[in-house]
């Protein structure tokens, strides 16, 4: 065991590498050759095998900002045996891969590289017949990298309704819950297409609760949610006079029962299909705990379940830091928190940012005065909302550093402008595109 730090600097560059072995242990080609093996003619995926000379064609297709990784993974255990592939991916998060076609497309906001992209996936789904098998590789993001919108519906009326629900601060499971019902893949639409192929999706968890019909919008799963749900979430956050006519009166068409809701539990089309989660955040926290351990720490995980708007979630965590150093509970310092799971933030001014940056923020404005803790939120992915940066790292003289630049730290929250404030201190965390994403990982140090 290492000797702990006696400076804010030392603690900084632990959390750093904290971060960094949480991000390792859900690298995604380690992740699908952890569950897939090669023996033979065989494939073997968790407790299922299948006979590869047993199919006239395989496919590998796919969408999100880890499932190049795990094409290529994919790739190097039975390349031989790919007959034809396509998966698409966010700009930058590419791999070389021999056998399996790339398409770069947006993220968050879906672009039309990944509306042609879409297409092409579902063209390859339906040609696979009942004597073919169609490898899927799913990650986060994979919702807007698979932007085939319902009939009647644009790609523009997709863009414009995702922008206003991230706006509005609904939560991930919600803008899905839409997302499926405006789309002609999502919602288990792609294992409709698929069937009656063989079907083995490969999923790298970025939801809370590893929810299977909610990451990237569950293409290839039963959907539990109904038109009607899309309603509830239209006037929870009042957004039926933003959001385009087309897409209120195609939700509204739908919870009236005149358009085919998404396919449910017990449909056939199902039947040949096995979907399998081979990364979650959980194994991400548990990784960093492990590296905090051997760096001396004390350490306690408190969910890989938050959820909540971000500044609220960033006060319970910085309370209970300054709980262990005034009275040593939970536990005593040297203290590492570790957290998962994915906050929101309602957006209340028009600044650069992202909920990580933002949860830092207000993380740095609570410890105020006190010593030696050091907080750092990233996601795991490397992109924290529109910007290049995982997150940040903060301490108890963020602060005092901000004040001497002449930086108001209310301001620029209030303003959601985080990006900035982070960049003028130096505090980013800057990782580039990881390739993996299992939502957020946040590391909270106390001496």
């Amino acid at each position: 065991m290492n000797s702990l730090p006696l400076d804010v600097k030392q603690m900084r560059d632990h959390a750093r590498s904290i971060f960094n072995a949480g991000v390792a242990a859900v690298a995604p080609d380690t992740a699908v050759k952890k569950c897939c093996k090669r023996k033979g003619k065989y494939l073997y995926i968790d407790d299922h095998n299948y006979d590869l000379s047993h199919y006239q064609s395989i496919y590998v297709i796919g969408a999100g900002k880890a499932s190049a990784p795990m094409a290529k993974a994919l790739e190097e255990l039975i390349g031989d045996n790919i007959s034809d592939g396509l998966i698409n991916v966010k700009y930058a998060h590419t791999e070389p891969l021999n056998s399996v076609q790339i398409v770069e497309a947006g993220h968050p906001i879906p672009d039309q590289n990944g509306e042609q992209g879409a297409r092409l996936i579902v063209e390859i789904a339906k040609r696979a017949t009942e004597n073919d098998l169609v490898l899927c590789v799913i990650s986060g993001g994979g919702s807007a990298l698979l932007p085939l919108a319902s009939a009647g519906l644009t790609l523009k009326d997709k863009q414009d309704t995702t922008d206003i629900l991230l706006a509005c601060g609904a939560s991930i499971h919600e803008i899905n819950t839409l997302r499926k019902h405006m789309s002609a893949v999502k919602g288990g639409r792609l294992a409709e297409a698929i069937y009656p192929a063989t079907c083995v999706s490969l999923i790298l968890s970025d939801v809370i609760g590893d929810d299977l019909d909610t990451i990237a919008s569950g293409p290839t799963v039963p959907d539990s949610t109904l038109f009607s749900n899309c309603m509830d979430i239209i006037h929870k956050y009042d957004i039926g006079d933003h959001i385009p006519l087309n897409v209120l009166q195609h939700i509204q068409s739908g919870a009236n029962g005149n358009i085919e809701d998404t396919p449910k539990s017990g449909d056939p089309i199902f039947d040949k299909s096995n979907n399998l989660i081979i990364g979650s955040n959980i194994e991400a926290i548990l990784a960093a705990k492990h590296a905090a351990e051997e760096l001396g720490y004390h350490c306690i995980v408190l969910s890989s379940l938050i959820e909540g708007e971000t500044r609220d979630v960033a006060q319970v965590h910085t309370a209970i830091a300054r709980e262990i150093l005034k009275t040593g509970h939970p536990i005593d310092p040297p203290a590492c928190i570790l957290s998962g799971g994915e906050t929101t933030v309602t957006l209340q001014g028009g600044g650069l940012g992202g909920r990580n940056q933002e949860f830092a923020l207000a993380a740095a404005l609570d410890i105020i005065g006190c010593n030696n803790i050091v907080v750092l939120s990233g996601g795991t992915d490397g992109t924290d909302g529109p910007t290049d940066a995982a997150g940040a790292v903060v301490d108890s003289q963020t602060l005092k550093r901000a004040i001497s630049a002449k930086l108001d730290p209310m301001v620029f929250l209030n303003n959601n402008d985080s990006y900035p404030f982070f960049k003028k201190l130096g505090d980013l965390l800057i990782t580039g595109p990881t390739k993996t994403n299992v939502m957020d990982l946040r590391i909270i140090l106390v001496v």
